[in-house]
């Protein structure tokens, strides 16, 4: 139990706690008891368990409670903040399966997730809708540039309800990176459109489970009825060959030099991260977000300890890789 210049063991259930409560406090996000259990890092905890540490944890002044969500600051704002948002996120999530319809008929499309903040069913004032899609191998480049031409040309280059930013294929579904910020990403996928892809996509990620062993697996009752126009159909008919194989370099050649051009300030690492540039996989956040991220995970840890003269121990699930 944390006090004055206590050590908080990793295998202890106040630390159990602790740990998805701080990542998610970056978001200023408070969360309820099912939600720390997800998103603990111990195969054992037990809801009961999560419930003692929570009660021990209010009685030292570590934790606050306010209505059903918990957070290490007394804070009614995040509360409400949190509300709004997953009101905000339902309304959405209806827009989503609109546009999610509509990817899913771009030729070699093979899946489509919703991922960010949506995914988590949380929608902010001014945020996107952020999709994950799974494409047919050799050629993601040609679906990305179909679809990115599309946003720019019939939706005037608005991200609102399109912002397409991680294409992966289906020979390449596990994700390289690996720690606290891509394992809570791939852990909370929406699966909208390609069931079968999911479930390969899952299984291709099951690293996740270090980090998340109770996160369940996201349901598939929703999901578009797995089917395919003709326009489609004929269109990756036409691009089977080698016109196929010289337009797929041609676009991924472009669009890496045009992002070399416009981010030329981004040091060689950061870029390969955040812009991740293969013929297996495109990434699109030029402003890193999960370097950001896992930076302000360590400041929010640090910041907590600070604030109740306590250590926490820094296992491989708690530290910044």
């Amino acid at each position: 139990m944390p006090g004055k210049q206590d050590f908080i063991a990793a295998d202890s259930p106040s630390y159990q706690v602790l740990v998805p409560l701080l990542y998610f406090e970056i978001f200023s996000y408070p969360l309820t008891v099912d939600e720390i259990l997800s998103f603990s890092p111990s195969p054992s905890l037990s809801k009961s368990a999560v419930l003692k540490a929570i009660d021990e944890l209010k009685r030292e002044g570590c934790l606050y409670q306010i209505e059903e969500f918990y957070l290490t600051h007394n804070n009614l704002e995040w509360v409400t903040q949190r509300k709004d948002n997953n009101k905000r996120a339902r309304q959405y999530l209806r827009k989503a399966q609109m546009m999610s319809q509509l990817i899913r008929r771009f030729p070699y499309v093979k899946g489509v997730l919703l991922s960010g903040s949506l995914s988590k069913q949380v929608m902010p004032k001014g945020g996107d809708i952020d999709y994950f899609i799974i494409t047919q191998p050799q050629r993601l480049w040609i679906a990305r540039s179909l679809l990115v031409i599309f946003k720019k040309v019939f939706l005037l280059n608005s991200k609102k309800y399109f912002c397409v930013n991680y294409f992966v294929d289906e020979n390449h579904l596990e994700i390289e990176e690996k720690n606290r910020f891509t394992a809570t990403e791939v852990a909370t996928l929406l699966p909208v459109w390609g069931s079968g892809e999911y479930d390969r996509f899952y299984a291709a990620n099951d690293w996740m489970k270090e980090y998340f062993p109770n996160y369940p697996k996201r349901k598939k009752e929703n999901m578009l009825p797995q089917k395919r126009s003709i326009v489609q159909s004929s269109l990756e008919y036409l691009m089977n060959g080698k016109f196929g194989d010289w337009l797929e370099e041609f676009f991924m050649k472009k669009t890496i030099q045009h992002w070399r051009r416009k981010f030329h300030s981004m040091d060689s690492d950061s870029f390969a991260v955040a812009l991740k540039s293969k013929p297996y996989v495109s990434k699109h956040h030029p402003q890193n977000f999960q370097a950001r991220v896992l930076k302000a995970y360590h400041d929010c840890i640090q910041s907590f300890e600070q604030r109740n003269n306590v250590q926490m121990e820094r296992p491989f699930f708690f530290r910044i890789k």
